[in-house]
């Protein structure tokens, strides 16, 4: 074991607090950018020790030590408090992100049952409406609540230091779960500890450096990486939420910028979404040089993303070697491995139909047939990994894929109440020498010169934009989206599509739908329930005769077949839709949208995205005649740009959720439409009014008031 952990001298995370807020009293650790721009708030060491001791002491007293407790919070100051206060309590914290209105309580739902939490932690602002949601959907009228910024600070001295020790359990950090039934993975004070002294070693942060993080705190990455790391090494952070980068990408390489930031990243779809949404105008006011540690934890992390990335911003003074591929799961807390920092990101080229044969041959040239692997860097501290056949459980030779094992202080303790699950994915030994446990992490990949590479995944786990969805899940969904198609006879999966994960839909038919079978309806009933209950936008969908999708002779869905059928189109297709037709006519298109445009600028209104002076704006929209039928044009015309579909087909009576938008598009849109209407706007307004016709009505109101407040103000 390295030195830098076995001299560790704190076994909780509660000594760490402690001991910064006792001898750094004054230091800066979290600052939170309210709209990704606005500070608006701070924590020093000693007051998030003394705000810990208040909201622990408070649930000291109403015995809640050694019980669950769900955190229930926007990302913000007031959730670092409330987690540091669980610690502080022995209470296990359980974060999740409170629901939205009208959501489905679903998930929650499972959490809260499989955790058995007696208390809810939350917000003034939210308390209200969140208990009336749990009491409505979930029938939960026991539950204590609590909301942590309304407690009289008086009560810090009643509290007493609790009786933990690096083996208690600190929070459940809960996964995706397939059917309905996520698992809550058990982290220890000592798992912490270690994984923090693995990210340090790794990364070479110092009491110097300084953090950036918009990635959510109920997220390990979010709230290890964002909030735990940052105390460890002694180290300020900026956070702000991600709903403000996906509304203005800007907002986070700008925090990088002003607060001449080392550390932050996120998966791909961060790293895209500033190529795609940064203008060269807006570039050109960006010092990027700062940045050392540009951490990627997608699996895998495409090639081509860091390129386009590395390249866009180098005028920046951004540079490429600052670029940390790595790679983690919930599981072993966060981080497995990850390079060296300020050596370049090693890639690989590989032979494609090799790999499919789980063969590692490496290319001699970047031929059509090449796949580019980037490496995740090694193991650091302690930490074992080893590249295991998963079918004889014995160590894969060199050049050969297998499943990812590792083993180290940094994996956790197993699923809450699923022994199980638990001992056949944490308690795995190797067969030829009994030498374990090792976690099984469901991912394939292979060692090279010490580095490791990830290639797929053995379990069927989708990830698409960092986040993880079961297929089981969606494939519910889907089934239950339209009487036309058959139970359990699904499969989800996703694709590369031009370096981004994309989902695809495989789906029986009923035989009693065949003959007048409604491709366009059936569709769009999918489209619009993964839309809805899973925040995804569904790439293409096929429609499979009767009795014919692949199965197993057990009766399980094949997905990989499933997926290589769609790929060869060998599948029996009775109706399909891609969500990019391949004929489409662009120039056609942007013309169709131009004219569209005509009636908009008639009404003294400007395009979207257009430079102007915001003043300018505003003075303009106070005299124009903003109408219903204005926004109704904007909106339609953003949707067909965005789905490549001509205006016309654009229902205004549709809901958003039939065009299958997911959160991201959702957030962006709204965000450019506050732009154009120069005027804030809830990022949930997409769900709160469901379709252009009734937010085009809304917004016309809104607009009417905030025109007549105007006025009065001049």
């Amino acid at each position: 074991m390295s030195n830098s952990f076995k001299n560790f001298k704190f076994s909780t995370s509660v000594d760490l607090l402690r001991y910064r807020a006792l001898h750094q009293p004054s230091q800066l650790a979290f600052t939170f950018l309210q709209d990704g721009e606005t500070e608006a708030g701070s924590l020093t060491y000693q007051k998030l020790d003394r705000h810990a001791r208040v909201i622990a002491a408070y649930l000291q007293s109403l015995d809640a030590t050694g019980e669950r407790a769900l955190l229930l919070y926007p990302p913000g100051l007031e959730f670092i408090t409330a987690f540091f206060g669980c610690l502080y309590a022995g209470v296990v914290a359980v974060p999740a992100y409170p629901p939205r209105h009208n959501q489905k309580m679903t998930r929650l739902q499972a959490i809260v049952k499989d955790a058995q939490a007696t208390a809810i932690l939350t917000t003034t602002s939210l308390l209200a409406n969140l208990e009336s949601q749990f009491a409505e959907s979930l029938g939960l009228t026991t539950m204590l609540w609590l909301a942590t910024d309304n407690i009289t600070s008086d009560v810090a001295s009643d509290w007493q230091e609790p009786s933990i020790s690096s083996d208690s359990l600190a929070f459940l950090q809960y996964t995706s779960g397939s059917t309905g039934m996520p698992k809550g993975v058990m982290v220890s004070h000592g798992n912490l500890l270690h994984n923090s002294a693995l990210i340090q070693e790794a990364f070479r942060d110092t009491p110097q450096s300084i953090g950036v993080s918009w990635l959510p705190p109920y997220h390990d990455m979010g709230l290890i990486g964002g909030v735990l790391q940052p105390l460890f090494v002694g180290a300020p952070i900026i956070l702000m939420s991600p709903v403000a980068i996906l509304q203005k990408p800007l907002r986070w390489l700008q925090a990088i910028s002003r607060y001449r930031a080392t550390t932050s990243g996120g998966p791909n779809f961060a790293y895209d979404l500033a190529c795609h949404k940064i203008t060269p105008e807006q570039r050109a006011n960006l010092d990027l040089s700062s940045w050392e540690v540009a951490f990627n934890g997608a699996e895998p992390v495409w090639a081509q993303t860091l390129e386009h990335f590395a390249a866009t911003f180098e005028p920046c003074g951004f540079r490429a070697r600052a670029f940390y591929p790595c790679y983690g799961m919930a599981e072993t807390t966060l981080i497995v491995s990850g390079g060296v920092k300020t050596t370049p990101p090693t890639i690989c080229h590989v032979n494609r139909a090799s790999l499919e044969k789980n063969q590692v041959v490496v290319a001699v040239s970047e031929e059509e047939d090449t796949r580019a692997l980037v490496s995740c860097g090694r193991s650091w501290l302690d930490q074992k990994i080893v590249i295991v056949d998963p079918e004889s459980l014995t160590p894969c030779p060199d050049g050969k894929v297998g499943e990812i094992w590792v083993s180290g202080q940094s994996v956790a303790q197993g699923y809450w109440n699923r022994p199980e699950e638990t001992k056949q994915t944490f308690h795995a030994y190797l067969v030829d020498t009994d030498e374990g446990p090792f976690l099984r992490s469901g991912d394939l990949g292979f060692l090279q010169d010490g580095d490791l590479f990830i290639t797929g995944r053995l379990k069927d786990l989708i990830i698409i934009r960092g986040r993880n969805h079961y297929p089981q899940d969606i494939e519910l969904t889907v089934e239950q989206s339209h009487p036309a198609l058959r139970p359990s006879c699904g499969a989800a999966f996703a694709l590369e599509m031009n370096g981004q994960e994309r989902l695809v839909v495989v789906q029986e038919v009923e035989r009693s739908y065949l003959r007048q079978l409604d491709v366009n309806e059936v569709v769009g009933a999918i489209r619009q329930a993964v839309s809805e209950q899973h925040e995804l936008q569904v790439y293409a969908v096929v429609l499979l005769k009767t009795a014919s999708i692949p199965k197993t002779s057990s009766g399980k869905i094949q997905r990989h077949a499933c997926r290589i059928g769609f790929l060869n189109r060998s599948l029996d297709v009775v109706g399909d839709w891609t969500a990019i037709p391949h004929q489409i006519d662009l120039l056609q298109l942007q013309t169709e949208v131009k004219a569209l445009w005509e009636q908009v600028h008639n009404s003294g209104r400007q395009q979207p995205f257009a430079d102007e002076n915001e003043s300018e704006v505003a003075s303009r929209w106070l005299k124009a005649d903003l109408s219903e039928e204005a926004i109704e044009t904007w909106l339609v015309s953003h949707l067909a740009l965005y789905l490549k579909v001509p205006p016309d087909e654009i229902d205004i009576r549709e809901p958003f959720a039939a065009y299958g938008l997911d959160s991201s598009v959702a957030v962006s849109t709204t965000s450019e439409l506050a732009q154009w209407l120069d005027c804030e706007l809830e990022p949930t307004l997409l769900w709160e009014y469901p379709s252009i016709k009734v937010l085009a009505q809304h917004l016309v109101g809104e607009c009417q008031l905030l025109r007549s407040a105007s006025q009065v103000d001049v």
